[in-house]
């Protein structure tokens, strides 16, 4: 990959010692993995409105069905400042491929944030951290996670598929967009597209098969429809469909063992007897045997780099 990835993430995440304590909560995965295909942009909200390090403690307080984000005895409300913050920060983040945040955080947790009442008695797991929630609102297309669901390996390669698509779309807009290019990219990730939502699938191309759409118009439909289908994770069952219509391009040229053993590699990853990379690698063989220019272009079979070997254990 000759153009890394750019990508906003937490400060903290990144290893920075920026959190209350002078801590941090540095993914290796991010770091040491993913680091070597992107440019990250690393910010804490916090110290971005001038609070300290080290400093006290803040929390999400909820009264009157009002949130605030202060301390916990309610001194030192910063919900505003985060707010405006986010809402500045978030309007520069339009070519950003993805953003990893901090789980839990009150300013950059996705989701389950403690909301603690304001009486001291009791909280819920049900806030978004104040500045997280700018990001995510003004860049709805924007792949966003948390670094503690990146510990999940589904959710890992859900994340890093969906960052390097929206990367590739990125290229291809700044580049110039014509309604040619939009197919070809279609064309690229239609099997990609099939293994994460098969109704998606379908809805794209009758999108894409309407004549006389304004390109921007068209685009802008399309991009949405292809990240909200991306979202879906893909499963065993997606996954085997795919394969199976991967399959379908070689009956004419594979031999009878060789038409067995792919079925059978198929059949196995179905039944969770092993990795999705066992059949793939099987297909990537016979395409190298029996080349074809169609499915080679499919982002489906290298959806991301195999140094990040997110294929490897499911």
């Amino acid at each position: 990959m000759e153009k890394k990835l750019k990508i906003g993430i937490s400060a903290c995440v990144m290893g920075e010692p920026v959190r209350y304590d002078r801590g941090h909560k540095k993914s290796n995965f991010c770091v040491e993995q993913l680091g070597d295909f992107a440019q990250f942009k690393p910010v804490c909200p916090e110290m971005a409105i001038g609070l300290p390090v080290p400093r006290p403690t803040i929390r999400q307080i909820i009264k009157d069905n009002i949130i605030t984000v202060s301390r916990p005895d309610g001194s030192g409300d910063v919900t505003e400042q985060l707010k405006a913050f986010g809402q500045q920060a978030a309007s520069q983040y339009d070519q950003l491929a993805g953003f990893v945040f901090c789980a839990k955080s009150p300013s950059c947790g996705m989701e389950r944030v403690k909301v603690y009442h304001h009486h001291g008695k009791g909280s819920e797991s049900t806030g978004v951290g104040v500045f997280a929630e700018q990001v995510m609102k003004a860049n709805p297309l924007l792949p966003c996670e948390e670094n503690g669901r990146l510990n999940d390996p589904i959710i890992k390669e859900n994340f890093i598929t969906r960052i390097f698509t929206y990367q590739k779309w990125l290229d291809l807009k700044a580049e110039g967009l014509t309604k040619h290019k939009l197919i070809a990219f279609h064309s690229a990730h239609k099997y990609l597209v099939m293994s994460h939502h098969v109704e998606s699938y379908r809805a794209l191309g009758r999108l894409l098969a309407q004549a006389d759409v304004d390109l921007d118009e068209l685009a802008d439909s399309y991009i949405a429809g292809l990240m909200d289908a991306l979202k879906h994770k893909a499963s065993r069952r997606s996954h085997t469909n795919t394969l199976q219509h991967l399959q379908g391009y070689f009956k004419r040229q594979l031999d009878e063992v060789k038409r067995k053993e792919l079925t059978d590699e198929i059949a196995a990853y179905r039944q969770g007897l092993s990795p999705l990379l066992v059949p793939l690698t099987l297909i990537k063989h016979y395409l190298i045997e029996f080349p074809n220019a169609y499915l080679q272009d499919q982002v489906y079979l290298n959806p991301h780099p195999k140094e990040l070997r997110l294929r490897y254990g499911y």
